[in-house]
């Protein structure tokens, strides 16, 4: 399995993608090769499958993080807790506990039976800083497809965990419940068009992307915004 290095940061920060759950959602195992912690971003399916991998990497995964609440992003939490021999915390932004609750809609999409593992502990705000070994990553607000959704900065590595915020030629969708198109927009013009241009977007879902990239070609962007 291929990981991805930051940009600037290229020996102490390994990311692992996974490509998950039944509409193919993108989980990240991050770790810090220093220390060996780890943690997982959006654990979408098969917990136990990104158990195998950390292991595999010599890497103990610490805590769970949340970029929102719907099932895709959290349905395999439960088999991540389950393969691991202590309880760790999951994170998650309040404006998304409630969705979170309902299983992300899980029911809606034909997913009766769905375990959401354990509830989240850590309450996401805006400008927290999360620690990973000697890494730093900021929780930054981008509501607009949920009301809670956040995306994390690796500032000093070049990258932006951004769930479903947006993606490589497109943008999150904004028909579901919590959701917004102009709330949306503004997120992505004031938390992903604000960084460096060679920063790379590691989407919820399809291939990583640069700030660049999308402020260039991302058709739902360039008629909106004008620089």
């Amino acid at each position: 399995m291929q990981g991805l290095e930051g940009n600037n940061d290229p020996y102490q920060m390994i990311v692992v993608p996974f490509v998950l759950g039944p509409v193919q959602t993108n989980t990240y195992l991050v770790g810090d090769t220093t220390s060996g912690e780890a943690v997982v971003i959006d654990p979408a399916w098969d917990g136990e499958v990104i158990v195998r991998e950390a292991e595999s990497q010599g890497l103990r995964i610490s805590a769970i993080w949340l970029t929102h609440g719907h099932f895709d992003h959290f349905g395999g939490t439960a088999g991540v807790s389950a393969e691991l021999p202590d309880p760790v915390p999951v994170a998650l932004h309040p404006a998304d506990l409630p969705l979170w609750s309902a299983h992300g809609g899980a029911a809606v999409f034909g997913f009766g039976n769905f375990d959401p593992g354990p509830e989240p502990s850590i309450a996401l705000e805006h400008g927290m800083q999360l620690n990973l070994g000697s890494h730093k990553f900021e929780v930054r607000s981008t509501p607009g497809h949920t009301q809670g959704h956040v995306l994390f900065l690796a500032r000093e590595a070049g990258l932006a965990f951004c769930g479903d915020l947006i993606f490589m030629g497109s943008v999150g969708r904004t028909d579901l419940p919590g959701g917004d198109w102009d709330t949306l927009l503004r997120s992505i013009k004031e938390e992903v068009l604000t960084l460096p241009d060679d920063t790379q977007l590691l989407s919820g879902h399809g291939p990583v992307t640069t700030v660049g990239r999308e402020r260039r070609t991302n058709p739902f962007l360039i008629g909106d915004f004008r620089f």
